[in-house]
């Protein structure tokens, strides 16, 4: 029965997050009650690290767009919402 509809925890919502290697790695969670979650938001750290990019570029070459995407070090696949 676990398996097929899972726990049931209190109605409510929650956000809980661990400190990671590029930065907070965060999950918020929103329940109705029932097996599965009814919203679950998921904040990774390289999707908030690249929305500084606009500010860093400014006035740069296009040539140095490389070296500072590489400087954040984003991981793509958290990346891409």
């Amino acid at each position: 029965m676990i398996v097929n509809f899972g726990i049931n925890p209190p109605e409510g919502e929650i956000y809980s997050a661990i400190e990671g290697s590029k930065g907070e790695l965060g999950f918020y969670l929103v329940s109705k009650g029932e097996g599965s979650p009814w919203k679950c938001k998921i904040r990774s750290p390289s999707f908030c690290n690249l929305q500084g990019l606009p500010k860093l570029v400014v006035g740069q070459m296009v040539s140095d767009v490389v070296a500072i995407i590489g400087s954040i070090d984003p991981i793509m696949g958290e990346a891409d919402k």
